[in-house]
C-alpha cells in the first residue's frame, strides 16, 4: 500500500472527486459482515425458541410428535428451513485417486462464498473503474485498502475462540474454510494492488526510483509472498505431508505477515492491523487461561480414581491392532457434550505437539463414576500418532501399563442437542465412530426430557480389528438401551479383510445377542430374516465367508419383549447409504437428523442422500413429510 496516494484513490487524505472514500467503503463491508452475523444470531434465536417448545410438548401425553411444528410461524420457518437445506447440503465429490482435495465446498458454502466475492468486488470495483490519469495508481490503491480491510476478518475465523462463533453458535472448526478462503481472496486482491501500481511505474519506467524512494515497497512484497506461502502450504497435499511442520510455520507466518504489514501500510489503516492483532491475542489468552484451568490443580483430590495431579493429568494408553491407540485421561474436571473435541499435547511424546482428537465417550453421569474419564481413539498415521503407538505396543509386550501425563485443551465444537429429534441416523466409517458413539450414549443416558424414539448406527469399516473397541462398547449399549424405550438398531459393515462377525447368505445377519422381530433394509436393500442366524466363528477369508454362508442355520430364542426394540446386523458388503437413511426418514412420524463422520465420500455420499431424499419428500411444502437435519463432520488433518 502506498504511503502518498490517498487523495488520488479515495484516501480520505485530501479532497476527493470520488462518490466513495475507501474509509467508507471499509466500514461498509464491516457493516455487512455485522448483519451476516446478526441474522445468524436471528436464525438461532428462533432455533431456540423452537426447540424449547418441542421440549415442553413433549411432556404432554397427548403429542405424539412433539416435533412437528405446531404453530403457522414455525411451520413457515420449517418450510424455509428445509428450502435452506436442500440448497446447502449437495455436494460434488471428486473420486479421481490423488486430487480427491479438489472436492468443492458444499452448495451452502458455495453460496456464502460467491456472496462474499460479489462483495469484494462490489467494494474494489465501486467509483473506481474510469480513464483518466490516476486510473492505474486509484484502482491500485483501493484494491489496496480491500485487502487490508479484509485482515481483521482473517484472524477472527482463524481463532478457536473469537466473537463470531460466540454469537453464532458456530465452532471455530466449521469456520475455518471461510478463513482460508478469505486468505485466498485477500491473496487475488493484493496482487491487484501490486499489478497496478507496478504496471503504472513500468510505464513511466521508475519502477527503481519508487522502491529505492519508498522502501515500504519491499515490505509489501513480502507480505504477499508470505500469504502465498501460507495459501500454498496450507493445500491439503503439502499440509500431510508433515502436519506438525505445517502448523509451526503457520504461526510463525501468520505473527511475521502482521509485521510486514505494519511497515508497509499507511498510518491511517493501522486500525485494520490493530484489529487483528486483538483478535490474535483475545484468542491466545482465552486459549492460556483454559488450558492453565484445565490442567493445574491447586489442592487435587488423592481420593478421586488413582490419585489426583497437581500438573496435567494421568493418561493410560493401549494399542489396540496394528493401527488404533486408545488413550484414557483420568480425573478430568470438566464437562463436555457429545461430538465435542479436544487438543491433546503429551510431552514425552511429543514435546511441541498438540493434536485435536475427537472426545470418544460421552460425558459420566455423577452417580456412575466417582470422577470423569476422557477416551480418545488415535489412528496411526506418522509423527506423534505413529509414536504414540509404538509406544503403547512396546508397554504392552513387556506385560505393564504405560502410564503418561498428559495436557488437555478444550473442548471445543458447539454440537447441536441430540435430545431434540424424533429419529436419529448415526453413519460412520472406521475412526469416526469416535464421533457418533458418544451420542448414541448421551441419548441413552439423558435423564431429562427426550424426544428420540428411534436411533440407527451404522458403523463401516475395511479391517475389523480398527472397530474392535467400538464393538465392545456397543453391546454394552444394546443392553442399556432396552430399559430406555428407544428403539436401537445396529449395523456393522466389514467390507475387507479378516472379521469375527457372523454373516448369512445375503451377507448380512443379525446378532444373536440382541433380538428383533423385523427386518430392516440393509446393504442393497435385501430384507434381513432375523428367526435364523448362522453359526457364528472367525471369518479369515472369502472361503471362509462363503462356507460359512452355506452353514445350517441355527434357532435362536427370544429374550424378552425389551429386546426386540434392539438389533444388531452384520454385513461384509458395502452399505447403500440412501437406502439405509430412506427406511427411518420414512417411518418416523416427526423431524428426523442424520449425523455422519468419515472421509469426503462418505460425507459427500450422505450429503447427496438426504438433500435428494428432502426434495423427493417435499418435506416441509404440504406433503405431510417432516424435516431432515445432516450434521456432518469430515475427518482429515
Amino acid at each position: 500500500m502506498d504511503h502518498d496516494h490517498g487523495s488520488h484513490g479515495g484516501g480520505g487524505t485530501g479532497n476527493t472527486t470520488y462518490p466513495v472514500t475507501n474509509e467508507e467503503l471499509a466500514q461498509r463491508f464491516w457493516y455487512i459482515v455485522a448483519g451476516f452475523v446478526g441474522a445468524f444470531l436471528v436464525c438461532r434465536i428462533i432455533n431456540w425458541y423452537k426447540l424449547e417448545r418441542r421440549l415442553r410438548r413433549h411432556t404432554s401425553s397427548s403429542v405424539q410428535s412433539p416435533t412437528k411444528p405446531d404453530t403457522a410461524f414455525l411451520e413457515l420457518w420449517a418450510t424455509f428451513t428445509a428450502v435452506v437445506r436442500e440448497v446447502s447440503y449437495p455436494q460434488l465429490y471428486v473420486p479421481a485417486r490423488g486430487f480427491s482435495w479438489l472436492t468443492p465446498p458444499p452448495g451452502g458454502r458455495v453460496i456464502v462464498l460467491l456472496v462474499y466475492w460479489i462483495i469484494v468486488i462490489y467494494m474494489a470495483t465501486d467509483g473506481a473503474i474510469f480513464p483518466d490519469v490516476f486510473h492505474w495508481e486509484r484502482i491500485g490503491y483501493r484494491n489496496a485498502w480491500v485487502t487490508i480491510t479484509q485482515l481483521p476478518l482473517l484472524y477472527l475465523l482463524s481463532s478457536k475462540c473469537n466473537v463470531v462463533g460466540f454469537i453464532t453458535g458456530i465452532s471455530h472448526e466449521r469456520l475455518n474454510w471461510l478463513h482460508r478462503w478469505v486468505a485466498r481472496t485477500m491473496l487475488a486482491t493484493g496482487a491487484v494492488h501490486g499489478f497496478y501500481f507496478y504496471a503504472d511505474w513500468a510505464r513511466s519506467e521508475l519502477v527503481d526510483y519508487q522502491i529505492k524512494m519508498m522502501p515500504m515497497i519491499k515490505y509489501g512484497f513480502g507480505a504477499w509472498g508470505l500469504l502465498l506461502w501460507a495459501c500454498v502450504s496450507g493445500l491439503a497435499p503439502l499440509r500431510r505431508l508433515s502436519y506438525e511442520f505445517f502448523v509451526l510455520q503457520h504461526i510463525v507466518t501468520a505473527v511475521l505477515l502482521l509485521w510486514l504489514i505494519y511497515v508497509h501500510i499507511p498510518v491511517d489503516a493501522r486500525y485494520n492491523l490493530w484489529f487483528a492483532i486483538a483478535a490474535l491475542c483475545f484468542d491466545r489468552f482465552c486459549r492460556t487461561v483454559m488450558l492453565v484451568w484445565q490442567n493445574v490443580k491447586a489442592l487435587p483430590d488423592k481420593k478421586r480414581c488413582t490419585g489426583g495431579q497437581r500438573i496435567g493429568h494421568q493418561a493410560q494408553v493401549r494399542a489396540v491392532g496394528d493401527s488404533i491407540t486408545v488413550v484414557t485421561i483420568k480425573d478430568v474436571h470438566f464437562k463436555w457434550r457429545a461430538g465435542q473435541h479436544l487438543y491433546l499435547w503429551m510431552p514425552r511424546v511429543g514435546i511441541a505437539e498438540a493434536h485435536p482428537y475427537t472426545i470418544a465417550c460421552a460425558h459420566q453421569l455423577p452417580e456412575t463414576c466417582i470422577c470423569n474419564s476422557i477416551q480418545l481413539v488415535v489412528r496411526k498415521h506418522g509423527g506423534f500418532s505413529k509414536r504414540l503407538h509404538e509406544l503403547a505396543t512396546k508397554a504392552q509386550l513387556a506385560g505393564k501399563k504405560e502410564r503418561l501425563t498428559a495436557f488437555v485443551s478444550g473442548p471445543y465444537g458447539a454440537p447441536p442437542r441430540w435430545d431434540i429429534y424424533e429419529t436419529i441416523v448415526l453413519i460412520s466409517a472406521s475412526t469416526g465412530a469416535s464421533f457418533t458413539l458418544p451420542i448414541l450414549e448421551s441419548v441413552l443416558q439423558h435423564k431429562g426430557t427426550n424426544c428420540v424414539k428411534r436411533i440407527d448406527f451404522l458403523l463401516t469399516t475395511k479391517q475389523g480389528e480398527e472397530i474392535d473397541f467400538y464393538v465392545t462398547r456397543l453391546h454394552e449399549l444394546i443392553e442399556h438401551a432396552k430399559g430406555t424405550g428407544i428403539e436401537l438398531h445396529v449395523h456393522i459393515a466389514v467390507t475387507q479383510g479378516p472379521t469375527s462377525f457372523p454373516v448369512s447368505q445375503d451377507g448380512v445377519t443379525a446378532d444373536s445377542s440382541s433380538g428383533s422381530s423385523t427386518g430392516t433394509n440393509f446393504g442393497r436393500g435385501k430384507k434381513v430374516a432375523d428367526e435364523k442366524i448362522t453359526s457364528q466363528r472367525p471369518l479369515s477369508s472369502p472361503g471362509d465367508i462363503e462356507q460359512t454362508a452355506r452353514a445350517i442355520p441355527v434357532e435362536r430364542k427370544r429374550s424378552s419383549h425389551a429386546s426386540t426394540d434392539s438389533h444388531v446386523f452384520y454385513s461384509s458388503v458395502r452399505p447403500d447409504i440412501e437406502a439405509y437413511i430412506r427406511g427411518p426418514v420414512e417411518a418416523t412420524g416427526g423431524e428426523t437428523s442424520v449425523v455422519v463422520c468419515g472421509g469426503p465420500s462418505l460425507v459427500a455420499r450422505t450429503r447427496n442422500c438426504v438433500a435428494s431424499l428432502s426434495d423427493e419428500r417435499a418435506v416441509h411444502k404440504g406433503t405431510g413429510a417432516q424435516g431432515i437435519q445432516l450434521f456432518a463432520e469430515e475427518y482429515s488433518f
